[in-house]
C-alpha cells in the first residue's frame, strides 16, 4: 500500500451545507494557510550558505525535476514546488478513512469543487484521532494515516515540504510528477480515475527520467521496488475480496465477527510467507502490526485499478500532450460510460509483459 495518501484540497476548500461542522473548515483553513506562510522560493533557501548538504541537494534536484515536468511531461507551468516549507513535523496531514464493520468499501465525505472522496484531511493529528474516535464510537472500523503530501489541485502555489525530503530519490521525484498530474486533470467524484492517471504519470515520467540521463541501474531499483509494491498490494486485495465474499453472505452478526477476525489473522500468517519470497523485506512490518480492519483495506484498489487503461492511452497517444487530453476526454464521460471505456482500452491493449532490458 502506498505511503503517501492524499488530501485532494478537501483540506482547504469550503464544502456544501450539512458536510461538515464549521470547526473543520476554520481549522483546515487556518492549516493550510500557516502551511503557506511557511513557504520560501527555492532560490532563497538555496542561497543559504549553512544549509543542510542533503538538503541543498534534494532542493536542486526538485528544481531540475520541475522543470522536466513541464517540459517533457507536459504537466502545468506554475509555481508549485518551485519553494520549499519546513513544517517541522513528519507529516503535511492527518487522513481519517472509515469503513461499516461489515463492508470493505470506504465512506465518503463530499466538498464544493472537488466532489466526493474516501477520507477527511486534518492538519492536526489530534484532532484526526479525536475524528477517529468518534467514527468508532458510532461502530465503524477506522485507521488514521500520516500524509506526507496533498494537492490543492492547482488552487495554490503547493511547496516542496520537509516531509517529502527523507523518501529515497525515485519516490521523491515521482511525487512532484503525481502531484502535478492531480493538477492537471481532476475529474470529481472518481477517486480511482484521478489516482490512476497520477499514479501512471508518476511511474512513466519517472521511468522517461531515468531514460534520459542513462541511470538505467536506477529505474530498476526502482522497477524492482514497484513489484515488491504491487505483489503486497495483491495479497492485501486477495483479503479484501474474501472479506467482501464473507460480508455479502447471509451469516449472523458473531459469525461474520468471527470470520472477520479469522480471515485477518490469515493475512497476517500470508504477510509472513510473502516476506520469505521477498528476502525477508520488513518495508511493511510497522503496518501489519496495527490492530488490522475493513479500513485499512478499503483504499486498496483506488491508486491502480486503471493504470493498465492509461498506459495503453500513453502508448496509442503518441506524446504526453495527446495523452493527457485524451486522458481528459475521458474524465468527461457519464461515469459508467468512462468504466467501459478504461475496461476496454485495458482488455484491448495489455500492458507489456516487463523484463530486464534497457530503458
Amino acid at each position: 500500500m502506498r505511503s503517501i495518501l492524499r488530501v485532494l484540497a478537501a483540506a482547504v476548500l469550503p464544502a456544501a451545507a450539512g458536510c461538515a461542522t464549521l470547526d473543520y473548515y476554520a481549522g483546515a483553513v487556518s492549516g493550510h494557510l500557516e502551511l503557506m506562510a511557511r513557504a520560501r522560493p527555492l532560490d532563497e533557501v538555496l542561497a543559504e550558505p549553512g544549509l543542510d548538504g542533503r538538503l541543498r541537494a534534494r532542493l536542486e534536484l526538485a528544481r531540475e525535476v520541475r522543470a522536466f515536468a513541464t517540459r517533457v511531461l507536459a504537466l502545468p507551468d506554475n509555481d508549485s514546488y518551485r519553494s520549499y516549507a519546513d513544517l517541522g513535523r513528519r507529516f503535511a496531514v492527518w487522513n481519517v478513512v472509515a469503513a461499516e464493520p461489515f463492508s470493505v468499501e470506504p465512506r465518503t465525505w463530499c466538498f464544493f469543487v472537488v466532489g466526493c472522496i474516501s477520507y477527511r484531511g486534518y492538519f492536526d493529528e489530534n484532532e484526526a484521532r479525536a475524528f477517529a474516535r468518534e467514527l468508532a464510537r458510532q461502530g465503524l472500523d477506522v485507521h488514521v494515516a500520516g500524509a506526507r503530501a496533498y494537492s490543492t489541485l492547482g488552487w495554490f502555489d503547493d511547496p516542496l515540504l520537509n516531509t517529502l525530503m527523507d523518501l529515497d530519490e525515485a519516490r521523491f521525484i515521482g511525487v512532484i510528477f503525481h502531484e502535478l498530474a492531480h493538477q492537471r486533470l481532476y475529474v470529481e467524484d472518481d477517486t480511482a480515475f484521478n489516482e490512476s492517471y497520477a499514479s501512471f504519470v508518476e511511474r512513466e515520467g519517472v521511468r522517461q527520467w531515468y531514460r534520459a540521463r542513462g541511470d538505467e541501474a536506477a529505474w530498476h531499483r526502482h522497477r524492482r521496488a514497484l513489484a515488491r509494491e504491487a505483489s503486497f498490494r495483491r495479497l492485501l486485495l486477495a483479503a479484501r475480496g474474501r472479506l467482501a465474499v464473507l460480508y455479502a453472505r447471509d451469516l449472523p452478526a458473531g459469525e461474520k465477527r468471527r470470520r472477520k477476525a479469522g480471515e485477518f489473522r490469515r493475512l497476517r500468517r500470508e504477510y509472513a510467507a510473502w516476506k520469505r519470497r521477498w528476502d525477508g523485506y520488513g518495508g511493511y512490518d510497522r503496518w501489519m502490526a496495527q490492530p488490522l480492519n475493513n479500513a485499512h483495506l478499503a483504499l486498496v484498489a483506488v491508486y491502480n485499478e486503471w493504470i493498465p487503461a492509461f498506459a495503453a492511452l500513453h502508448r496509442s497517444s503518441g506524446d504526453w500532450e495527446a495523452f493527457h487530453r485524451r486522458a481528459a476526454a475521458l474524465g468527461e464521460l457519464p461515469p459508467a460510460e468512462r468504466r467501459a471505456r478504461l475496461r476496454r482500452l485495458a482488455a484491448a491493449n495489455p500492458p507489456p509483459t516487463p523484463a530486464p532490458g534497457p530503458l
